[in-house]
């Protein structure tokens, strides 16, 4: 793809800019863009901005968590950029294509895409690591192969393939393993089982005997209620009581596929560049805050509603996989991986990196955060009670 301007290629968003990326934050904090409540309407400056450009997200509109994030970030970019730059936020309620937001700004219809890599399985196989991945790293690990172990650096040469720049967009946390009409007893409760799960724990599940689908956020609960899907996983405690899964589905397993689900922006390449310095410096920045900002509100909301899933839903049964299936799962998710590092030195570069760090990242959580979970909870009873 030509860049419209030669002298105007700055670095997309990554991590090469180390010094910019660790004053990010305390740069949101100086112009007190991070302060104000997260969702509260914003006045914008006055003046019609010199730029104005779409971002087409994959979520409903008034869709929680994942909207907020988008939001935010139009208003920051507004907000820091004295109302120079303008992003109108359109949701897969305007635009009717949740998984075509990939499409949409490759091809210039949208300057800016809000989605999850793991959707694009079907275009760069390669992309599906950069969302999440089974028995993987959670959102700490996750964030500091992103910024200090060149997960930026990557993650940017598997979209520059497609004319594009990616950049973080927020992570969940730890998922949920999903919402089931039946126990699962044995490996044998999955064979023929239609669940909703995507990118590469689909494709594990198949293997055992599932029927994995991809399906929009804003079609699942009629799908299972419906009988179309026997099973979902959607996110976390918040998101999932607010789709109304637990009036449908009894059994509520814990999580194995997606420790730390990370979110991504798509912005056209050739959008990007022809930018003046400041305007990508501000959207970097907005990029990273609305980032950080998700992962807290996941974790905030998320406790809020475990409290209320006990108190207001007692018939829901919370269930761990037995260690037959978590045992099968992991034996499978290792060969998918392999298998993918065989065929795609894209998938190769991405996946090694991510397994050599990890295998240090494990090592420090292990005895940093896993000892102290398990004193918090030999210790802590009166603080938790």
């Amino acid at each position: 793809m030509k860049t419209p301007n030669k002298t105007n290629t700055a670095q997309p968003p990554h991590n090469s800019r180390r010094n910019f990326a660790r004053g990010a934050l305390a740069a949101a904090a100086l112009t007190g863009v991070g302060m104000f409540a997260p969702r509260r309407a914003q006045a914008q400056p006055k003046g019609a901005p010199e730029v104005k450009w779409r971002m087409a997200t994959s979520w409903p509109t008034n869709f929680p968590i994942f909207e907020h994030g988008a939001l935010r970030f139009a208003e920051n970019v507004a907000a820091m950029s004295g109302g120079r730059m303008q992003i109108e936020v359109d949701s897969a309620s305007k635009h009717k294509a949740a998984f075509d937001v990939f499409d949409y700004v490759r091809e210039g219809q949208f300057e800016m895409g809000h989605s999850c890599s793991y959707y694009w399985k079907g275009k760069d196989a390669s992309l599906t690591t950069l969302s999440a991945m089974p028995f993987g790293m959670n959102a700490q690990e996750f964030n500091a192969w992103f910024w200090y172990d060149g997960g930026i650096e990557l993650m940017n040469a598997a979209y520059a393939r497609h004319g594009m720049y990616s950049y973080n967009a927020g992570n969940t946390g730890v998922q949920m393993g999903g919402w089931f009409r039946k126990e699962i007893r044995t490996l044998a409760d999955f064979h023929g089982l239609k669940m909703r799960i995507p990118g590469l724990a689909g494709e594990v599940l198949a293997r055992i005997g599932a029927n994995p689908v991809v399906i929009p956020g804003g079609e699942l609960y009629t799908s299972l209620e419906r009988g179309v899907i026997d099973a979902l996983e959607w996110v976390g405690p918040h998101m999932d009581i607010s789709m109304g899964f637990q009036q449908i589905a009894k059994y509520y397993y814990t999580g194995w596929h997606e420790p730390g689900t990370e979110l991504q922006y798509l912005i056209n390449r050739e959008k990007y560049d022809a930018l003046p310095e400041d305007l990508r410096r501000i959207l970097q920045v907005a990029m990273r805050e609305s980032s950080f900002d998700m992962l807290c509100e996941s974790e905030y909301r998320n406790a809020e509603t475990w409290a209320q899933l006990h108190r207001d839903y007692p018939d829901v049964q919370i269930r761990s996989f037995p260690r037959e299936v978590l045992d099968a799962l992991d034996r499978e998710t290792n060969a998918v991986l392999d298998e993918m590092v065989a065929a795609s030195p894209d998938s190769a570069a991405i996946i090694d990196s991510q397994r050599a760090f990890l295998k240090k990242a494990a090592a420090w959580t292990a005895v940093s955060r896993g000892d102290f979970y398990r004193v918090r909870e030999l210790t802590g009873a009166d603080l938790m009670a």
